[in-house]
């Protein structure tokens, strides 16, 4: 797992639902301590994961723009490129 989250504010194109999402999972991941999501914790973690690519998707549409794009590519747009 990844120790940052890629930013997201500022691409061009904007950020995509699955890009929001594979984040907030990321960060569900990391602050919940699980490696993978089993049976037991995919309950919670879905929930967890709706909750926070719905606030991320409220505060990337409340931010102005950026001046400068990120210095850092999101992972789903490296598998696209590379």
């Amino acid at each position: 797992m990844c120790r940052n989250i890629t930013p997201l504010r500022g691409l061009e194109p904007h950020a995509t639902v699955e890009e929001i999402e594979a984040a907030a999972l990321q960060y569900v991941r990391k602050v919940g301590g699980i490696g993978t999501v089993s049976a037991a914790t995919a309950p919670a973690v879905a929930v967890a994961v709706a909750s926070i690519a719905a606030a991320t998707t409220e505060l990337l549409a409340s931010l102005p723009e950026r001046k400068v794009p990120p210095k850092t590519v999101p992972p789903l747009r490296r598998r696209r490129v590379g």
